[in-house]
């Protein structure tokens, strides 16, 4: 193996955590509350530009200025969940899909408006560094990106496991009945996990700022992005998640190796495919 393909492969890896934190977000909010965020991508664009106004006008880099986002977009979310997702919780499924849609739909022209159709980008001062490894040669903004990534990964793992709230929302995941015997306030905790699940979407969109450019249509493509891999991975699993955008940011630097950037796409298609053919669980997710 040529040391040019395992830089490439390294590169793949490192933007495929920035991907898992994006879907994380999606199947949480899946995984407790069961409806599917269609605008999921479009709330991760919004933060890209909240990010990229905060670098722009307080020159705040991303990575200081994104606790910021996420405390905006945790509030966000919560107060949508409670003021109008929460009457659709339980609805059947086409009244959940309008209501998300027009979310995204009105989104994506709000983006429109505000920042136009043109493209914004941040540049970091330490855009073009990279860390030598040997032969090897890592990017310092995608290592960086990655650490965060990872970090808020193991740290959102780590309260759903160990702490009381977080124990409670599974409760009301494993058996919502049951949690309502207890007297758990269920309204509270989908709220509480709407809100953790966009905060995700700050912190990973924060973070694909450094990353790529933004732009009003990049909102649905970041949507279909989190679908593949939290499909790939297993809805409702949170390492599938973790495993499901590794895989995918592995697929999409292999395609621009081999072939063409152009061609990212088709692989990861091509992976969703496979998955739903031979496994329709995910990788991860247990049968049903």
């Amino acid at each position: 193996m040529s040391v040019d393909l395992v830089n490439q492969i390294i590169t793949g890896l490192l933007t495929g955590l920035v991907y898992s934190l994006l879907a994380l977000g999606l199947s949480v909010i899946f995984g407790v509350v069961r409806v599917v965020n269609f605008a999921h991508g479009e709330m991760t664009a919004l933060a890209m530009y909240g990010a990229w106004a905060l670098s722009t006008y307080l020159d705040l880099d991303p990575l200081v200025g994104m606790p910021v986002v996420v405390v905006v977009m945790f509030a966000a979310g919560y107060l949508l969940q409670r003021g109008l997702v929460d009457s659709f919780v339980g609805k059947p499924e086409h009244m959940q899909f309008i209501l998300m849609v027009s979310l995204a739909i009105i989104m994506v022209n709000s983006s429109l408006l505000g920042f136009g159709p043109d493209a914004h980008g941040i540049q970091v001062s330490y855009g073009f560094d990279t860390y030598e490894v040997g032969p090897l040669l890592i990017d310092k903004v995608r290592l960086l990106a990655a650490g965060a990534s990872l970090a808020i990964s193991l740290m959102l793992m780590a309260f759903f496991r160990l702490t009381l709230m977080g124990k409670a929302i599974r409760a009301c995941a494993d058996n919502l009945v049951g949690a309502k015997v207890i007297g758990l306030d269920v309204k509270r905790l989908y709220a509480v996990t709407f809100g953790i699940g966009t905060a995700c979407v700050g912190a990973a969109g924060a973070l694909l700022s450094m990353l790529i450019d933004v732009m009003p249509p990049t909102g649905p493509e970041l949507t279909l992005l989190a679908f593949i891999i939290v499909i790939v991975g297993g809805l409702g699993s949170m390492t599938g998640a973790l495993l499901g955008g590794m895989l995918i940011g592995v697929s999409e630097v292999l395609a621009g190796y081999f072939l063409m950037p152009s061609m990212k796409s088709m692989f990861s298609f091509a992976i969703l495919i496979l998955v739903l053919v031979l496994r329709p669980q995910g990788l991860l997710g247990a049968k049903r």
